[in-house]
């Protein structure tokens, strides 16, 4: 049987991530890596260069190439456009399969994650809350990094369909009455208040600063001023941001009950992003679980949906591999 050669490229405005892997047709994991590669994006003007010295001396033809993206992308296959929200690259998909002499996919970076789920290994999850899950039924993964991430898996044929969406900006609600200052709070400095604003980096940052003024006290700390105050503050041996990562795992359950409700998600949600595999001691203790499962009526139906935490921190190259094998097996078969 015929090797699928593939590269994939996980593009973010600190760092781009590169893998060339050889798959066999329907799997979804590699038959082997090849090689694989971290260049710091801002140290490129264009993916090309960065491509080309990946690619050195490697003459092999590829089959297929997807690139996940930190941001939108336009169109569809062969003839996609995408915008790096934090570089300037623009990329166009057809101007890179003529020069790689390939066909070229792109994906937005949680969509590519979304695929990414298909192929883990039981090992590369941490269950937050058990639950049996149904085959065949709609999963939702979320992640807080940067932002919040949500996309919807729906199954379809053989396999699970992803869908990327923007629900990290649905309309943020307080389930009590800290939660309701903390948005009273935000209100007065953004107008909008999102579930990102509360649930992401900059979300635990908002929420620490909420408590500082909350309680009529500042930063004697410096943990405002850190280089990743975020990291300070989930890191910090401070009662204020130990509060303050508290009540972030719990807006973090909050979202996640949600959602599982919104596409009743029996077959699973799943917990992704750079943050959660990072803090998962403090999303055991509790308050995760206590908010998902705090949903009134409903509460059965939410206690019937596993959540899982995802600890493969290439999940979204493992996606984009997984997107560019399919498609190069798809191409292959027309």
């Amino acid at each position: 049987m015929t090797l699928l050669r593939v590269l994939a490229a996980d593009i973010g405005g600190t760092k781009t991530l590169l893998q060339l892997a050889e798959f066999l047709p329907g799997a979804v994991r590699p038959q082997r890596v090849l090689r694989e590669a971290r260049y710091a994006s801002a140290d490129h003007n264009d993916i090309i260069p960065l491509l080309d010295d990946f690619l050195r001396g490697d003459t092999a033809p590829l089959h297929g190439v997807c690139l996940a993206v930190a941001g939108p992308v336009q169109g569809e296959a062969p003839r996609q456009t995408a915008q790096l929200t934090n570089l300037p690259w623009q990329l166009d998909a057809q101007r890179l399969a003529t020069h790689l002499g390939a066909p070229v996919v792109f994906s937005n970076d949680f969509e590519a994650i979304g695929h990414g789920i298909a192929a883990l290994r039981p090992d590369e999850l941490c269950t937050l809350h058990e639950a049996p899950a149904r085959s065949r039924a709609p999963r939702v993964v979320l992640g807080a990094g940067t932002g919040l991430g949500v996309a919807l898996l729906i199954p379809c044929a053989d396999r699970y369909e992803v869908f990327p969406t923007e629900a990290g900006h649905i309309d943020f609600g307080g389930g009590d009455e800290l939660q309701d200052g903390l948005l009273a709070f935000l209100r007065a400095e953004f107008g909008h208040v999102s579930w990102e604003r509360v649930v992401s980096g900059p979300g635990l940052v908002n929420i620490y600063r909420y408590l500082l003024a909350h309680d009529g006290a500042s930063d004697t700390t410096g943990l405002l001023l850190a280089p990743d105050p975020a990291a300070a503050i989930a890191s910090a041996a401070d009662a204020r941001a130990n509060a303050a990562l508290a009540l972030f795992t719990r807006l973090y359950g909050a979202i996640a009950g949600n959602l599982a409700l919104a596409c009743l998600a029996r077959g699973g949600v799943y917990l992704a992003g750079g943050i959660a595999a990072k803090i998962l001691p403090h999303l055991q203790q509790g308050g995760f679980a206590h908010s998902y499962t705090d949903k009134g009526r409903m509460r059965p139906v939410v206690e019937d949906i596993p959540v899982h935490v995802v600890t493969n921190p290439q999940i979204g190259l493992l996606g984009a591999l997984l997107v560019a094998a399919r498609r190069a097996n798809s191409l292959s078969n027309s």
